[in-house]
């Protein structure tokens, strides 16, 4: 297994009550740049904040929000760790949070939620869901995961709006390309270990280059998943926006070797006073991974086979079907 995690503190058989949640949703701007790879944690923020400063502009042009998709579960952790062991090629994500109604100033204390797939297409709460093609059993990537919080987590933005976390490269679902979901919200506090109040300022999604999703896709553990991945430009999300679109910057820790891991950063401008629903484009049309969470459920968290004709302007958490 490639880029092995291990977190002793999480097993996979641990109770945790989480509930579904429904979302709120507004607008925002995302764009990318490249100095924030810069593993010193001052310089970063540093150049984040002058980086934010110099994109103006584009940042200032607020989108849509995109579907949260049918596999949202309230109650991530909050967390910098997310991978409970699942095994992949590492991925470091720096994120920076700014008010796009404010010229881009930095927005302490908004607090970053991703979650997304496994190496072979599960999630964490779905994990008899097919991912299409042909891939081995959840269960059998013989590591300690959580099934009910694997690659689910928050972090809370520091003064200069960055957050970081640590993950794994997500592997791919029918009919689906490579990509993160994420919701920012403020206003809320941790508690209890998650985040809780507040609202969602935004809904939407992160992209890979094909190129580098394909290469990491030919290696363990990914590779045992085989089948046709969807290219970006074959996605029924991502609108060939690029940065703007959620296109990751992506840097690799060691350009001969991709097990190695990679690098990833985006800016999101968001406005503070924005609503998302979580609805938000895209979603429409391909078949859904067929099947239902296993074991007993979280506290009152989605059940049985996602919906596969959901309307995407819904503001139900599984407002798109294959998201």
């Amino acid at each position: 297994m490639t880029g092995n995690h291990k977190d002793k503190t999480i097993t996979r058989r641990r109770a945790i009550a989480v509930t579904g949640g429904t979302v709120a949703a507004g607008g925002l701007a995302i764009a990318g740049y490249q100095s924030a790879f810069a593993d010193d944690a001052t310089t970063a923020d540093a150049t984040a904040s002058a980086s934010a400063t110099s994109t103006g502009s584009e940042c200032m042009t607020l989108m849509t929000s995109v579907t949260e998709g049918p596999y949202y579960l309230d109650g991530a952790l909050v967390r910098k760790d997310i991978t409970e062991g699942k095994s992949g090629v590492p991925l470091t994500l720096r994120l920076t949070v700014v008010d796009a109604t404010d010229g881009c100033t930095p927005v302490p204390g908004a607090a970053v939620e991703i979650w997304h797939c496994d190496a072979w297409g599960y999630y964490s709460g779905y994990t008899t869901a097919n991912p299409g093609g042909s891939a081995p059993a959840e269960s059998e990537d013989g590591s300690t995961a959580n099934d009910q919080t694997y690659l689910r987590g928050y972090q809370i933005a520091n003064g200069n709006g960055v957050v970081k976390f640590e993950t794994i490269f997500p592997g791919w679902y029918t009919p689906r390309t490579c990509h993160i979901h994420v919701k920012v919200h403020t206003g809320g506090e941790k508690e209890d270990g998650t985040y809780e109040g507040g609202k969602v300022n935004y809904t939407g999604q992160f992209f890979f280059d094909d190129t580098v999703a394909e290469e990491i896709f030919t290696l363990e553990p990914y590779s045992q998943h085989s089948g046709s991945y969807t290219t970006l430009d074959n996605d029924m999300v991502y609108d060939g926006g690029g940065a703007s679109s959620g296109l990751l910057t992506l840097k690799a820790v060691h350009k001969k070797d991709p097990s190695k891991g990679y690098k990833g950063f985006l800016t999101l401008g968001v406005d503070p006073d924005a609503e998302s629903t979580g609805a938000g484009s895209g979603g429409v049309g391909g078949t859904p991974p067929s099947g239902a969470p296993t074991g007993t459920p979280p506290s009152g968290a989605p059940t049985g086979t996602p919906p596969s004709d959901a309307p995407t302007d819904s503001a139900s958490p599984s407002a798109s079907a294959s998201s």
